[in-house]
């Protein structure tokens, strides 16, 4: 939905910018709302039609226009529109955004109408219910057979008498008939007034709730008659017990159109609202508790929440009558309450038990309204913006907000809501606490994603639009760890070790409802400043047919939460407490339980402590796993096989060593500290002609991006045979591949001097001189063994090997000189310079840039790492670079909006996937903007320059501060079927991957995302893996592992001769079938330990082609009539395969259904 939305937008867009150079276009024509799925977020969207300019295959083309158009005056319209964009809009693009937005959510007229007829058909019915006689509320033997009371009626007993009637009145409430109600959830509201079935005293031990129940009951069996409705439901008002509700929906197609939500209310002023006063109790214990006769002298609880839901009810024209008065002359409101709408919705914040609902948001707007922080003239976009302003601005749960006008005495204070509540938002009428069930922790989200919505809105480089109403944040994107109670029965437990029966009476035995401020605030408390944002999923509201019982507490499903971490602090192993001699020490010890000791600091300080396992970077990241299983387990009695904590299951696949206790962060520190020491006996080498300027590394180990970094070889000489004069290693045949050894590259530039050649071949000379000069004065001065070669310089160190390769930097000027036959000297690009660009500036530069951007967020690595793990995975590595894949996590990190930056691995590689899934990869240049280097102007030219030469830029363009045209990094691949391949296998995973995530009882099988699907393939070559070094590293740990000739990293043993170094025969292998066949087939293995390599037959390499002499290779002549032509040889090229890959190769599969000739 967001592609389609974004490339309708920027359409317009395309015209919109012409215009404000006064360019007269085409209008928009308008496009009536045909109610097809719902539109809107989450929603299909139609495509605008530019009048007269083709758009072609979808790809953004600029406009051309005469120099009459190009210059004619606006007209008096066009002055008045911009005038108002801009006293109105951020920009002409953003009003045209919204007003796109607006007309995707708005109800069209034809949905309108069926809703209103509806409506009557219904109204009509209510006024025919029929009566029934007069019986007591516990005997409920008239209710009819087929339909059941939508109410948990625990304890049964309670006084009273009931009967059926029609209702006094029936009134459109809610959004509908205030013009805020909006797509793809169209709820429409009818409040049904309750007939003189109540009595005065039914505001104690529910009664109201269960005549409030009963009456729904028979009105859902007077309706079901009705052959006018699809389907007849019950469910919770935002999963409140308390309120049932019945859902109808029409017949026929318009079923999923619409839903007519029944409200049964109190007849107006039935009740007094005195008697719901926060602090005022209207269930009595005994009668909760069951007990025949109330225990003397014990003091009743307050019950507020009971008293708010009655209050609610009660209400509700009152608050349909105010914000209608409020929307009055206000275009405003409606189409800004829309658009609130959809920045909760893409939040999940709008349903569900204490959500920040629609309603509370017209209610918010109609404040700021009353206290002139907003005023009538102001767009939907100024009215989003200062509603989330005052969102970031204002905590609720400390100063709680009122729509009473001037000052009641007999109103309850706000100090008495805050008391009762954790969030305080009073309504008009000065009795009901709009916020009554959220609590504070959600809130908290709310304000979070406000401030970090604003932070978007004012940054003029991002999307803002996009970024914060097209963007959907599920809780498993959205935040680092999260974990899931599946067993919510558990919380019962937890309120009798907590003592919450106060709560339980006051949520009307709601053990979820009632145990989960205490158990956020206890997590709160024990993970401090470990997280910046602890929230928790909304318990939804569940529908079932009216034939069946309401779902108890237990079956609403899983309670989620999610994590927010604070790097800085969230893998301490240590928390210290108060000193063991203060008033705070007794509290810390009861917080903590056994886990708190009595440690001395150095600074002589005796104080309380709490020590966490953690040795590695990955194990010190699940510390708040141990933290939150010990507090659930001690003071809420939830034992640790009840808590699914989701927070390194990716991790898995990234693993190193054999313990599995590592993600390979110490080994990637351990090789740059290897580097660092080199780096610093390069400079300092002494005998040297030239200096050495700089040095650089241009490997992905050395930027905290290679999937499995390296670890030191120690050989086990036994794999091996000696040659003594180059002091180097041999593999013995017999033996399986030696380990795998890469060569990690070091760019070492050398000083400039009048002496260098002018002639590149003398500079490859003198380069290779350099080479061996080099090797020999680190093995005299550092006595490091060497192995010079005419590119570059191999040293053994640390059980590492690095490729030093030296560098100079007038060689790429000469590189591109070409003369021409006047004898002028000009300057072109080449292949081989453009190839040396790439080894000796452009990778060093990527390399060093994100080593930095690691030191920001130490996650980015092991983020990188499971990116390029899956797409070699899939067998994709050859089409798709390291260091675009590096890119690619890289904006992940640079420009996070909607999210934050991510502080795990596994939110980093689901948002990777999304980015893949989301991207307008046709329309829009990803521009990964390294230190802030960009300017805001550059990224308009960027995007400027992109649509004007789209035609000739790769079909991935990734644009950096280096490489703002040309996308050096993807040039060679992805191409357009392997970037939608990507995209398709990119969607696919991320669903999995989030079904696993969200829901504890799938098979929690994450590798299965990294399983490619073989059946697309024409041929199979299956692979010894006695010859594949990296075979260990394949996604299933394989049964049978082969020793490579290293001992393990704890053996004594030499290391004085150099090991084979980057030997490895699958990528010979592949090299060479590529070079050999790459006019017929496309090969694919997974590099890290794959032991398949698949082929895909070219479908124009089989069309018959006329014979010629230089193209028989690999080529089967077939005459026919008088004419030659060759077709490819399958069969001898699958025997070819099999004889270049002799040794290697096992066997080839081959699949004939998938290929003809």
């Amino acid at each position: 939905m967001k592609m389609k939305m974004k490339r309708k937008v920027q359409e317009t867009a395309v015209m919109e910018m012409e215009k404000e150079n006064e360019e007269e276009l085409s209008d928009l024509s308008e496009e009536e709302d045909g109610d097809e799925g719902g539109g809107g977020p989450g929603g299909p969207l139609k495509r605008s039609r530019v009048q007269g300019k083709s758009l072609g295959d979808g790809v953004l083309k600029p406009v051309k226009l005469t120099k009459q158009e190009l210059y004619k005056p606006p007209t008096n319209e066009e002055l008045n529109r911009l005038q108002e964009t801009e006293s109105l809009f951020h920009s002409s693009l953003l009003r045209m955004q919204m007003e796109e937005l607006l007309k995707e959510v708005t109800l069209s007229e034809r949905r309108r109408k069926t809703i209103d007829s509806l409506v009557q058909e219904v109204t009509s019915l209510l006024a025919s219910v029929p009566e029934t006689t007069d019986t007591e509320l516990s005997d409920q033997s008239w209710v009819p057979r087929g339909v059941k009371v939508p109410l948990l009626q625990v304890p049964y007993s309670v006084k009273g008498r009931f009967r059926m009637a029609p209702p006094l009145s029936v009134k459109l409430v809610g959004s509908y008939p205030l013009g805020t109600c909006s797509k793809p959830d169209v709820n429409v509201d009818l409040a049904v007034t309750m007939p003189a079935v109540l009595h005065p005293k039914d505001y104690l031990n529910q009664r109201y709730h269960r005549k409030r129940a009963l009456y729904l009951t028979g009105l859902a069996h007077h309706l079901s008659s009705s052959h006018a409705f699809g389907s007849l439901r019950f469910t919770y008002h935002h999963g409140n017990h308390l309120r049932p509700l019945l859902l109808l929906t029409p017949q026929g197609k318009e079923e999923r159109s619409v839903t007519l939500r029944l409200h049964v209310c109190p007849p107006a002023g039935f009740f007094k609202p005195s008697r719901f006063h926060p602090r005022k109790n209207n269930v009595r214990t005994a009668w909760f508790l069951g007990q025949e006769t109330p225990q003397q002298d014990i003091s009743e609880p307050p019950t507020p929440h009971y008293n708010n839901s009655v209050l609610s009810d009660m209400l509700l024209e009152s608050h349909k009558s105010f914000l209608s008065a409020s929307a009055a002359d206000f275009p405003g409101f409606r189409e800004g309450v829309a658009v609130i709408k959809v920045w909760l919705r893409q939040r999940e914040l709008h349903q569900g038990y204490g959500c920040f609902s629609g309603f509370l948001a017209s209610m918010l707007v109609a404040y700021l309204l009353s206290k002139h922080k907003i005023n009538s003239m102001m767009s939907a976009y100024q009215v989003l913006r200062n509603v989330l302003q005052f969102l970031a601005t204002t905590d609720l749960t400390e100063s709680g907000i009122t729509l009473v006008k001037g000052t009641d005495s007999t109103l309850p204070a706000l100090s008495e809501f805050h008391d009762a509540f954790q969030v305080v938002f009073v309504d008009p009428s000065g009795h009901v606490n709009l916020c009554g069930d959220m609590t504070a922790s959600k809130y908290r989200q709310v304000q979070h994603e406000a401030r970090l919505s604003m932070q978007v809105w004012d940054n003029p480089k991002l999307d803002g639009f996009h970024a914060l109403l097209m963007t959907p944040k599920p809780l498993v994107r959205t935040f680092d760890h999260i974990f899931h109670l599946p067993a919510v029965v558990k919380l019962q437990a937890a309120c009798k070790k907590m003592e919450l029966l106060s709560e339980l009476m006051d949520h009307a035995g709601n053990y979820v409802a009632a145990a989960l401020p205490f158990i956020m605030s206890l997590l709160q408390r024990g993970l401090g400043d470990r997280v910046r944002l602890l929230a928790h999923s909304l318990p939804q509201s569940p529908e079932w047919t009216i034939d069946s019982e309401p779902p108890k507490h237990k079956d609403k499903g899983l309670l989620s939460f999610g994590l927010l971490l604070n790097p800085e602090f969230s893998t301490n192993t240590l928390e210290r407490g108060p000193p063991a001699d203060s008033a705070q020490a007794l509290e810390f010890r009861k917080l903590w339980g056994e886990r708190a000791e009595l440690r001395r600091f150095q600074d002589g300080s005796i104080c309380e402590a709490v020590v966490w396992q953690g040795g590695s970077a990955f194990q010190k990241r699940l510390i708040p796993e141990q933290i939150i299983k010990h507090l659930l387990q001690l003071h809420a009695n939830i034992p640790e096989s009840s808590v699914r904590y989701v927070g390194a299951l990716l991790d898995e696949v990234i693993k190193v060593g054999r313990e599995g206790g590592s993600t390979g962060e110490e080994a990637s520190v351990q090789v740059i500290q290897s580097y660092d020491d080199l780096s610093r006996k390069l400079w300092n080498l002494d005998g040297l002609p030239l200096t050495v300027t700089s040095v650089q590394g241009a490997h992905p180990a050395l930027r905290y991006t290679q999937v499995f970094p390296p670890v030191p070889m120690k050989p086990d000489y036994s794999f091996f045979r000696v040659e003594k004069s180059h002091r180097s290693l041999l593999p013995l045949e017999g033996k399986p591949c030696p380990a795998y050894v890469p060569a990690i590259k070091v760019i070492c530039h050398m000083e400039g001097s009048g002496k260098w050649p002018q002639d590149r071949e003398a500079i490859r000379h003198i380069k290779a001189a350099f080479h061996i000069r080099l090797g020999e004065l680190l093995g005299q001065q550092h006595r490091l063994i060497c192995r010079p070669a005419p590119t570059h310089l191999d040293v053994y160190k640390d059980g590492l090997v690095f490729r030093v390769q030296v560098a100079y930097h007038r060689e790429l000027q000469i590189l591109r000189e070409t003369m021409t036959p006047e004898g002028m000297v000009r300057y072109r690009d080449n292949e081989e310079a453009l190839r040396l660009e790439l080894e000796t500036v452009h990778r060093p530069y990527l390399t060093s840039t994100l080593h930095g951007l690691q030191q920001q967020h130490s996650v980015f690595g092991a983020t990188a790492r499971l990116a390029k793990r899956w797409v070699g995975a899939h067998l994709l590595s050859a089409s798709l670079s390291e260091e675009s894949v590096d890119l690619l996590a890289a904006s992940l990190f640079l420009q996070p909006a909607p999210h934050t930056a991510p502080s795990s691995p596994q939110v980093g590689f689901l948002r990777f996937l999304h980015l893949l899934v989301s991207f307008d990869w046709r329309n829009d240049p990803l521009i990964v903007n390294l230190n802030g280097d960009i300017t805001a102007t550059e990224i308009t030219e960027i995007r400027n320059d992109f649509i004007a030469s789209r035609s000739s830029l790769p079909a991935m363009f990734i644009a950096t501060p280096k490489d703002k045209k040309n996308s050096v990094w993807t040039k060679e691949g992805p191409s357009v079927q392997i970037l939608q391949r990507l995209i398709v296998l990119a969607a696919e995973s991320l669903r999995v991957l989030e079904t696993q995530l969200t829901d504890p009882t799938q098979p929690q099988d994450v590798k299965m995302v990294l399983r490619p699907p073989l059946d697309i393939y024409d041929v199979l070559i299956h692979l010894n893996p006695k010859q594949v070094p990296l075979h260990a590293q394949a996604v299933d740990t394989p049964r049978i592992v082969f020793s490579r000739g290293a001992l393990p990293s704890g053996a004594a043993g030499g290391s004085g001769n150099m090991p084979v170094v980057d030997f490895n025969p699958v990528a010979c292998y592949l090299s060479e079938l590529r070079d050999a066949f790459e006019e017929l087939a496309l090969f694919f293995c997974d590099p890290f330990g794959g032991t398949v390599i698949a082929v895909l037959w070219k479908p124009q390499a089989f069309a018959p082609q006329p014979f010629r002499t230089a193209h028989v290779k690999a080529r089967l002549v077939q005459v026919k009539g008088s004419e030659a032509q060759t077709v490819p040889n399958v069969e001898a090229i699958l025997e070819d395969f099999e004889t270049l890959g002799a040794g290697l190769v096992r066997e080839v599969e081959v699949r004939s259904e998938r290929w003809t000739v």
